[in-house]
């Protein structure tokens, strides 16, 4: 460990998941063989809705956008994890690990929104299907896509401007496989706390206000569901909306469980585990779940190939 006084250390050392090297080359495989597949199925989900229109639906736009921040975010993530555990080099530099901590943050934030953003879009779906096309128009897509981005970008900025004024004199090893906020503030020399409730704020305040709009929307779309009196009929309005539940569970359930509470009850085990699933596995499941329980989607990858062998057929 490094120790200087007043000045901030040039680099950090991050520690990993564990010094085993036979662990090191198990893991390396196993999130070498998830980041594969998170690329294919992320550019898959990408290329099957850009190639068939009858997917040019607001759904399908948030979808695409989905897809590109859970690529995106794996990506920000999953190399240099891989890296680090194939190799004896595990420093980062001090402005390479803010870098990876302010798109970090910038996607997560994204993401809660564009969750929220889907979640109104099945809600008028389901609650207001004459309104739909008007309601659900093209500049609202956008506007909501845009403001997504926009929020992820003031929440990363302030987190990242926050943690950067700090000191980390007391040591550079971060407990953590990559540059997270809680494994940072807890190197630094200086008094976190003015930090700590500056950021537990706006990141209590990004959930909060996303997960309550999703929670809104559902309670909204179950209650028109039940109204509903064919079984067929409800089965058909929650199949369209079962999807999106599934992954704004397991996103929100890891996020709520390892960042709304203060740095000094982080764990390393617990918390590092539930880091693993929402940075590495969680971008895999996305396009997984879209597909495999989305009957639209496959039948779009059937034309798609169907095309594919016509055109080779005439050639």
């Amino acid at each position: 460990m490094s120790r200087r006084n007043n000045t901030n250390v040039p680099d950090f050392i991050l520690m990993g998941l564990t010094d085993a090297e036979e662990i090191q080359l198990l893991l390396f495989a196993l999130f070498l063989l998830i980041y594969l597949v998170t690329v294919l199925g992320n550019v898959g989900m990408i290329l099957i809705i850009r190639l068939d229109l009858q997917l040019h639906t607001p759904m399908y736009f948030f979808l695409t956008h989905l897809s590109f921040l859970d690529l995106t975010y794996s990506t920000v993530i999953t190399p240099k994890t891989l890296e680090n555990l194939l190799t004896s080099n595990t420093y980062i530099s001090f402005m390479d690990c803010f870098t990876q901590l302010y798109f970090f943050v910038f996607l997560a934030a994204a993401e809660c929104f564009l969750l929220s953003s889907m979640a109104y879009d099945r809600y008028v779906a389901i609650c207001n299907p004459l309104q739909y096309p008007l309601i659900m128009s093209t500049r609202l897509c956008c506007a909501l896509v845009t403001g997504s981005y926009m929020i992820g970008f003031m929440v990363s900025s302030i987190n990242v401007l926050c943690m950067s004024r700090l000191h980390y004199c007391d040591s550079n090893v971060i407990h953590h496989f990559f540059c997270d906020t809680l494994p940072i503030l807890a190197l630094s020399c200086t008094d976190t706390f003015d930090t700590e409730i500056m950021i537990f704020i706006v990141a209590g305040s990004t959930l909060m206000v996303s997960l309550i709009t999703i929670a809104v929307s559902y309670v909204s779309i179950l209650s028109t569901i039940l109204k509903i009196n064919s079984t067929s009929g409800k089965q058909k309005a929650f199949s369209t909306c079962a999807s999106h539940l599934l992954g704004v569970t397991i996103f929100y359930g890891t996020m709520i469980f390892t960042y709304l509470k203060p740095s000094k009850s982080y764990s390393l085990g617990k918390d590092q585990v539930a880091s693993v699933f929402y940075t590495i596995v969680i971008p895999m499941l996305n396009p997984l779940i879209y597909s495999l329980r989305n009957k639209e989607v496959k039948n779009a990858l059937f034309r798609i190939m169907k095309k594919g062998d016509t055109s080779r057929q005439l050639k």
